[in-house]
């Protein structure tokens, strides 16, 4: 989803994942665990903002990101809705830029 990919992209600027090899591993090791939700989409929890929605958690204390994400079962895709750091605010699922 477009909003995910802004959320993607200004995680890896905010970490300077291009210039620091940990930084790298870390972001290389987000995008591998999003890419494990193809296979492995209704291992994680159901959130408590939208129950069509679930979470994966990443990473370790305190740099934990959510990836909040949609199952599309009829056309066997999943959609991440929204990448955000644990400390935010609450997630919004019926934020404007959601749908963006």
């Amino acid at each position: 989803m477009p909003r995910a990919e802004r959320d993607l992209e200004a995680i890896f600027l905010y970490i300077q994942a291009e210039s620091t090899p940990p930084a790298d591993k870390w972001f290389r090791g987000l995008v591998e665990a999003l890419e494990s939700l193809a296979h492995h989409s209704q291992r994680n929890p159901i959130i408590a903002e939208d129950r069509t929605l679930r979470h994966l958690l990443y990473g370790n204390k305190p740099h934990i990101y959510r990836v909040i994400y949609s199952i599309d079962v009829s056309n066997a895709e999943v959609n991440v809705v929204h990448v955000r750091h644990r400390a935010r605010n609450t997630f919004e699922p019926f934020d404007s830029d959601q749908q963006t």
